[in-house]
């Protein structure tokens, strides 16, 4: 345990980003998910749900959250799947 007061207070913070982060990292997980379970499937709202991942994976790229090239190899497959199955078609 810290006995500076800086720490402590550094320990807080850390503990609140860590909480915030592990949320944004799971409705990540489940975007990207869903919309690929729709791409297989062929749903209607394909592009509506890709839509909403890319967004979020730009959002947590842009605060941080991820690594910005990670965000953009996560949507890069995103589109990838989506473009060969609609082409697929």
């Amino acid at each position: 345990m810290a006995n500076i007061k800086s720490q402590k207070k550094r320990n807080r913070q850390n503990v609140r980003r860590h909480e915030r982060n592990k949320a944004v990292r799971t409705e990540l997980k489940t975007r990207v998910k869903v919309a690929g379970a729709a791409i297989d499937t062929g749903a209607e709202d394909v592009d509506a749900l890709v839509q909403a991942a890319q967004k979020r994976l730009g959002k947590a790229a842009a605060s941080g959250v991820i690594h910005k090239n990670a965000a953009a190899r996560r949507q890069s497959r995103l589109m990838k799947r989506a473009s060969q199955t609609a082409s697929a078609e």
